[in-house]
């Protein structure tokens, strides 16, 4: 991958939906690759310039990398929703070998995120801005639902 995108002087890395995601992130990281590595490195594989995005061939596999990034991202919801609504939240990602599959995070019996994947292997954002404006947009229609239907994401 081509040189640091993310600085460690960028505003948005003191955003608390930034913070989970480099939880999640390391929380992951079963082989400690990422224990002396700051923060702003552990992060900046999930923004994807253009020129980023012209290095990952259009038809792949995801590798265990992508995924558990993939996966944090969706801790990181969880994790949102959670602190909002005062509910557990539980993340599901099923994913074929080819990077296909299902997204779901719960509370209680509601489904709050239901997304489709594709191209997991080119999982990513434009920018940190992209990312944390993403993150927060599902984090408020998520808990938008969990108030609207209080009692089935309750039982």
């Amino acid at each position: 991958m081509s040189e640091a995108v993310l600085k460690e002087s960028d505003d948005l890395m003191a955003h608390p939906a930034v913070r989970q995601i480099v939880t999640q992130l390391r929380a992951l990281d079963s082989y400690g690759t990422y224990d002396t590595w700051p923060d702003f490195k552990v992060l900046d594989p999930m923004i994807l310039t253009k020129e980023r995005r012209r290095e990952i061939p259009v038809v792949g596999d995801p590798d265990e990398t992508t995924i558990s990034r993939l996966k944090a991202y969706y801790n990181a919801i969880a994790a949102g929703i959670e602190r909002e609504v005062e509910l557990m939240a539980v993340p599901l990602v099923n994913l074929s070998h080819e990077g296909f599959g299902k997204a779901l995070i719960t509370v209680g019996r509601l489904v709050v995120v239901n997304r489709t994947l594709r191209d997991v292997h080119r999982f990513g954002f434009d920018s940190l801005e992209k990312l944390v404006e993403d993150l927060e947009k599902q984090i408020a229609q998520a808990v938008a639902l969990v108030d609207a239907h209080r009692a089935v994401a309750e039982l």
